[in-house]
């Protein structure tokens, strides 16, 4: 009996353990490693990694896809994302990306709002965006909870870490928000650390910390701890250098910066700090005193000073996360190189979410594919093909759906949508 069930088993596994192999061959491929960009590649993925890059011929039982005059590449990595969290923003009941009246701030998860089903989801997948970094905004206080990564199959299963990392404001939003000032915002940051530090030990039954409850200081911990990254939007220089100097005091602590539009004023300090950033490239105008120095240049100057370089729009980051592309190809057109842009929107972005397996085109790398039919920077080329976790992945949306039916005008229109006469 034993061998039966044994031999079952066997069979049952077989199916996935000898899936068939798929080769992209003939294309421009971009690796994102030392490898650099290997003219006519060969990418073989089977079982949801990539097995080889070379410009081997393809395995003799594998799938071919030509792609000859075509650009291969990693799957795109929002580093920064609310896709999934609202479908509507000026509609209440479809919009859980912040949580006001709540009590709990630091406490609440993107991954408990997020939705595969949003029609953000397939308009991400379809420009090439194969992986998200989700997080929510802070309601009250400086917290906007936990972030998660998640991928756009549009699958239940789509979601991988539920706490990748924690998102807090400061700033101007987060002077407002604490008090008034930036001198209130530090003190009472202080204050939230040490309630984190003291938990559980400091709670009572009955006491609470000097400006966080029991499950508030439950939920920071880890991040004071050092487990868990703490990502913080801030822009101006001084901010800036306030939060190398919060590093230095708390050495545990791993932080990434959001926003930097002022960056490239305290570039050295940054890249010796060894903190990533997340830009906008196109945070140029002045329109508030925190980026009074925004500049074009601002990610090509970060990255030549050595900072670990991220591209992401967190003020348009629930509907048009497609827009990664763009932004880099920005980047790239005043001053930052090729590579680095490209990198600032796949490999970068993995490693800073903890993903050293995304981003990058190697042997052993989890297969997020994408074919382009030119440069995936310039602005008219688009993907022919997306793969996520070695998975041929669907390139309609309800987008391309309306384009479809309504691309013939010459043909009758739907009777729902005839006039009467």
């Amino acid at each position: 009996m034993i061998r039966s069930l044994l031999l079952t088993a066997a069979l049952l596994a077989a199916p996935a353990a000898h899936a068939q192999a798929v080769a992209i061959t003939g294309g421009k491929v971009v690796t994102n490693t030392g490898a650099g960009i290997i003219e006519n590649g060969t990418v073989v993925i089977n079982n949801g990694r990539v097995v080889s890059v070379s410009t081997a011929q393809p395995p003799a039982n594998a799938k071919v896809i030509d792609a000859r005059g075509k650009w291969v590449t990693p799957g795109l990595f929002a580093a920064f994302s609310r896709a999934g969290l609202s479908e509507i923003d000026a509609e209440d009941s479809a919009d859980d990306v912040s949580a006001p009246d709540s009590k709990l701030q630091i406490s609440l998860h993107a991954a408990d709002a997020f939705n595969p089903d949003d029609t953000a989801i397939p308009v991400s997948r379809i420009e090439g965006v194969t992986r998200l970094a989700l997080v929510g905004a802070p309601g009250e206080g400086i917290f906007g909870g936990y972030g998660a990564l998640a991928d756009t199959s549009g699958t239940f299963d789509s979601l991988q870490n539920r706490e990748a990392f924690m998102f807090a404001q400061f700033g101007d939003s987060g002077a407002a928000a604490t008090g008034g000032s930036r001198a209130a915002l530090w003190a009472w940051l202080a204050a939230a650390i040490d309630d984190a530090k003291s938990y559980p030990r400091g709670f009572g039954d009955d006491r609470q910390g000097d400006v966080l409850s029991r499950r508030e200081a439950a939920a920071l911990k880890p991040i004071v701890d050092g487990k868990i990254p703490l990502m913080v939007e801030a822009h101006r220089a001084s901010d800036l250098l306030q939060i190398i100097a919060l590093q230095k005091r708390e050495p545990k602590m791993k932080l990434i910066i959001l926003g930097a539009a002022e960056g490239w004023r305290v570039a050295n300090e940054l890249a010796a700090a060894k903190i990533p950033v997340i830009v906008n490239p196109l945070t140029n105008l002045p329109d508030r005193f925190e980026i009074l120095a925004a500049t074009l240049e601002n990610a090509g100057r970060l990255s030549a000073a050595g900072v670990q370089v991220a591209i992401a729009d967190p003020g348009d980051a629930t509907h048009n996360t497609r827009f990664i592309q763009q932004l880099a190809g920005n980047a790239a057109a005043n001053g930052m190189t090729w590579d680095a842009a490209f990198a600032a929107i796949t490999r970068v972005p993995a490693t800073i979410h903890g993903r050293n397996d995304l981003g990058v085109l190697q042997a052993g790398a989890t297969a997020d594919v994408v074919i382009w039919d030119g440069d995936p920077l310039e602005l008219m080329s688009s993907p022919d093909a997306v793969y996520i976790n070695g998975v041929e992945t669907s390139l309609v949306s309800r987008q391309t759906k309306l384009r479809d039916r309504y691309l013939n005008l010459n043909e009758t229109v739907p009777q729902a949508y005839e006039r009467s006469n």
